[in-house]
């Protein structure tokens, strides 16, 4: 589908834990009128659903098994086909595996969308001080990082200076590891995937946010018209 003379993109967004991919969602979101889809936001919200997708996602859920792969293109299709998906939208979580990526190119050659593959790169040493730095408030929710990001007074808000700063569980040294480990073993051959059909592109994600945005920008609007 197009929207004027713009041809609508779908834009797999792909990232370690740490690298930034939930920011440069947003910021597709906020200035580029993007809908950020994600898989466990629209699982969660297709189970609520009286339909007969929900019961079936409700079903396996309450067993305890994973949603199967025909269940999920199943819940993307149906979030993709609403107005706000018209003009292309950002996928987080989806796909997995080469299996839902093939499955999502036939989605995309049913809505008539093109598929940018966008990995935010950057190496593991530093992807390691993004996790185990970061530091949160409780109570505003500003992310701090001791290593790029240190608050004024060491281990407290600068904005409520009595509160201290929290880590995450997932946030320390051991769990970190294992994260990365994860994703490593689980992203790997969708990069292959991707590169292979020669529509992967990497951006530096070592950069500030904006500059980074700006490249992811313009990946976007290669090939379209205003």
């Amino acid at each position: 589908m197009t929207v004027g003379n713009r041809q609508s993109k779908i834009i797999v967004l792909m990232g370690a834990p740490g690298a930034g991919k939930g920011t440069q969602a947003r910021l597709l979101e906020e200035r580029k009128s993007l809908p950020q889809i994600s898989t466990g936001d629209m699982l969660r919200e297709a189970a609520k659903a009286e339909t007969a997708l929900g019961e079936e996602i409700r079903t396996v859920q309450v067993s305890g098994k994973l949603v199967s792969d025909a269940l999920v293109i199943r819940a993307v299709e149906e979030r993709t086909a609403r107005e706000d998906c018209l003009g292309g939208y950002i996928l987080d979580g989806f796909p997995r595996t080469t299996v839902q990526a093939t499955m999502l190119e036939n989605l995309a050659a049913d809505q008539n969308h093109k598929i940018d593959a966008i990995f935010v790169d950057m190496p593991t040493d530093l992807l390691e001080k993004r996790m185990t730095g970061r530091r949160i408030c409780p109570v505003c929710k500003e992310i701090y990082n001791i290593h790029f990001k240190p608050p004024r007074r060491e281990g407290y808000c600068d904005q409520h200076p009595e509160i201290k700063l929290e880590q995450r569980a997932d946030d320390t040294a051991e769990k970190a590891s294992v994260r990365l480990e994860t994703y490593e073993r689980d992203t790997r051959p969708l990069l292959d995937y991707y590169g292979g059909s020669k529509r992967l592109r990497r951006v530096d994600a070592t950069r500030d946010a904006e500059a980074i945005y700006q490249d992811i920008v313009k990946i976007v609007d290669e090939g379209q018209q205003a």
